[in-house]
């Protein structure tokens, strides 16, 4: 049953136009106007813009003190909305709860930039805080990463591209997994056409203009499609129950199980995709950055 704030939600949201006929600078400008609803502006230590190589980052410091761990942070937005300030309230958010340094990634956004641009970034900023903390002053031993939704997907293909090179913990929030299955799953027949925030055929084509003409099978575009997920760093999944595409993130987990994984795993019952972007009308959302702010806490600390 959709959760009674979720549906005041999407009452609040309803009416907007088919996502494919929207200009993509109309479906940003939106996305900017809807950053009241992400909750209030948590005050931190620090927070400063920056530079890691020619990536544009925001540093989110709980504390000024040298040498803690830190967080990589990809925001969603289906790889072609979305920037540090959309999704500032929910970094900050999550630095204030795990103590963490979080350094949110300025990925580069399709469709200017197809794949494999931001996924490109993201992973050059991680190289970086492996290798010497990026000049940050965080522990380069101590680096975990958090994603949303096609943020997830970054990062998920990330840790795929870097493993064994010392990711300690991935939190994937509602991760958008399979590229080549959309439409596939129970839960897309389910939820895709149900009016439960994005449909099969919005995620059709945000998947087209981040894929561009790369093959959708490719495990960097769609990391459910890897052969061996083992030696991948211990992993935090949160799911949407009411979410297209919240099977192809279940079953993510149980496959990293499988491989000898640590995976922890949990669905929040009448959510909805997005649910935790909204944690300033919605309960859930707050408590969904709580669960993975104590999450990350427990693998950094």
């Amino acid at each position: 049953m959709l959760n009674s704030q979720a549906a005041e939600l999407l009452t609040m949201l309803a009416g907007a136009p088919p996502l494919a006929s929207t200009p993509i600078e109309a479906r940003r400008q939106a996305a900017t106007r809807a950053v009241s609803l992400t909750g209030d502006v948590t005050e931190l230590a620090a927070v400063d813009d920056v530079l890691v190589d020619t990536v544009p980052v925001r540093v989110y410091r709980p504390s000024v003190s040298p040498g803690l761990p830190v967080v990589a942070f990809a925001h969603g937005g289906g790889w072609s909305i979305g920037n540090l300030d959309t999704h500032d309230r929910m970094a900050r958010d999550l630095a204030a709860r795990s103590g963490a340094v979080v350094v949110a990634i300025d990925f580069r956004l399709a469709p200017e930039h197809p794949f494999p641009a931001g996924l490109d970034d993201c992973v050059g900023v991680l190289r970086r805080l492996l290798q010497d903390g990026a000049g940050l002053a965080v522990d380069p031993a101590r680096v975990a990463v958090c994603g949303e939704s096609s943020g997830a997907n970054l990062l998920a293909a990330a840790c795929q591209s870097l493993r064994g090179t010392g990711i300690v913990h991935q939190v994937l929030i509602y991760p958008v997994l399979d590229l080549a299955g959309v439409g596939a799953t129970e839960s897309y027949r389910a939820f895709g056409e149900s009016g439960y925030f994005h449909s099969t055929e919005d995620i059709a084509h945000i998947v087209r203009d981040y894929a561009g003409t790369a093959d959708v099978r490719d495990p960097r575009l769609s990391p459910a499609r890897a052969a061996d997920l083992s030696g991948l760093p211990p992993a935090t999944i949160l799911t949407a129950e009411l979410d297209p595409v919240r099977d192809e993130a279940e079953a993510y987990a149980g496959r990293l199980g499988d491989a000898g994984v640590p995976v922890e795993l949990r669905r929040f019952d009448g959510q909805i995709h997005a649910f935790v972007s909204f944690a300033g009308v919605l309960e859930d959302g707050v408590r969904g950055r709580a669960w993975i702010a104590d999450r990350i806490r427990q693998a950094l600390f």
